[in-house]
């Protein structure tokens, strides 16, 4: 069957909205997704007929608020592929998921341990393990890119990178920036060939691209909700979980224990170990509601339909003059073996025709007075900015909804931008 990209956008009230007397063209999903008609209903519902905290109470609507609440555990474990929702952690965001990973995992990290991450990571992929070898001593060691956006890790094997005192890699799966798409099996397979845990931070691959967790290598995965077509403040930790039920409590607090006295406190299993406090319920039902949505769309047509848009728009933009695409300038390997290796997150720099570089935040406000939304910044990847000598870039980002005619707007817009800016003396 064919992708309906005009009658999925039907299910997206936002992409209704005029800005600036302009149809919105929305090219910044990869910060955060609009949402369908299906999950704002979801969320509404619960509020209007099942609103109570879960576990604890007893009656009618806590058991609703409870079931619906579980029931969204087991559609974001079948969604990522895990053995058992019981491996499934809801916390708040992806951030809040990574720094669990790296407080939990850093129990046994000390000095002369080595965690490794790469130089394209969110900075939520870098200040958790940062501040974990600030409390422990442990050294903090990175991956580089190449030239074209991807893992170097040609020099990551010749400098052993990855070796006897490497006790954590966490690595992106995608990155926000480059739109890379890391050989994660791969990394993964080296940090456990050295005993290493294995983290993922998926937030920019769960939403894009069928999530097998067991085939992606990990022992924990994170991502985040709002990227997902759900609502913001809820996130996923997914863990193995023999290594789950391994590790200490994150927050104390209610429902993450077993029995509480003076003297001392025992813990839930996992996944209630980790979920202190009242959860984010009725954010939980809407990413279940995110996840029907997905599933009822197919995400293996969600992904052909970004790497056919992403190709247009990465042919697109080099024919704007004075554009600098940063990441793999296709979206498929060059060698002709048909790999994947970039998403649909596309940052870039734009110059004047005499060379002037336009700053991010003036071309996001130009775009936006023609009702374009792109991102403009550091995109949380400033050590990344910087190992490309840069301070920072645009990026436009497509997803399921996106459309040709808005690459086309993009394109049509940055000339305007160029030729606003070219045209002063």
């Amino acid at each position: 069957m064919a992708y309906d990209v005009e009658a999925i956008r039907a299910d997206f009230p936002i992409l209704r909205r005029q800005v600036n007397g302009y149809p919105l063209a929305y090219l910044d999903s990869a910060n955060t997704s609009q949402k369908p008609q299906a999950v704002i209903d979801a969320v509404a519902a619960h509020y209007l007929e099942h609103n109570a905290n879960v576990a604890r109470a007893m009656h009618t609507l806590g058991g609703e608020a409870t079931e619906a609440f579980e029931g969204a555990r087991g559609k974001v474990a079948d969604f990522i592929g895990a053995a058992s929702p019981q491996e499934v952690v809801f916390t708040k965001n992806a951030s809040e998921a990574l720094n669990l990973a790296a407080h939990t995992l850093g129990a046994g990290i000390g000095e002369g341990d080595e965690i490794v991450v790469s130089v394209m990571e969110h900075h939520s992929n870098i200040v958790a393990w940062q501040l974990l070898c600030q409390r422990t001593g442990a050294k903090l060691r990175w991956f580089d890119v190449t030239e074209d956006g991807r893992l170097d890790l040609e020099r990551a094997r010749a400098e052993a990178l990855i070796n006897e005192h490497t006790r954590i890699v966490s690595l992106a799966w995608v990155s926000n920036v480059l739109g890379t798409v890391n050989p994660v099996a791969e990394v993964g397979a080296w940090a456990h060939s050295v005993g290493a845990n294995f983290v993922v931070d998926a937030s920019q691959g769960v939403p894009h691209l069928p999530t097998d967790v067991a085939a992606l290598g990990a022992d924990l995965l994170a991502f985040t909700g709002h990227k997902l077509l759900g609502p913001t403040g809820v996130g996923v930790l997914w863990g193995r979980y023999d290594l789950l039920d391994s590790l200490p409590p994150f927050l104390g607090g209610g429902e993450m224990i077993e029995i509480v006295r003076m003297t001392g406190s025992t813990y839930a299993r996992p996944p209630h170990r980790f979920e202190a406090g009242t959860p984010p319920i009725a954010q939980a039902v809407g990413l279940g509601a995110a996840i029907d949505y997905l599933n009822g769309v197919g995400v293996e047509n969600v992904a052909a339909h970004e790497r056919e848009l992403t190709g247009y728009a990465l042919e697109r933009l080099a024919e704007v003059d004075g554009l600098r695409i940063l990441g793999p300038r296709g979206v498929f390997a060059p060698d002709g073996s048909g790999q994947v290796v970039r998403g649909g997150a596309i940052s870039f720099t734009l110059a004047t025709r005499d060379g002037l570089e336009i700053h991010p935040h003036d071309l996001m406000q130009l775009l936006d007075g023609r009702g374009i939304a792109v991102r403009g910044g550091h995109h949380c990847a400033r050590p990344l900015h910087e190992r490309l000598g840069l301070q920072t870039s645009s990026r436009a980002s497509i997803y399921l909804y996106s459309t040709v005619a808005e690459i086309d707007r993009l394109v049509s817009g940055l000339c305007y931008v160029r030729d606003f800016f070219g045209g002063r003396r």
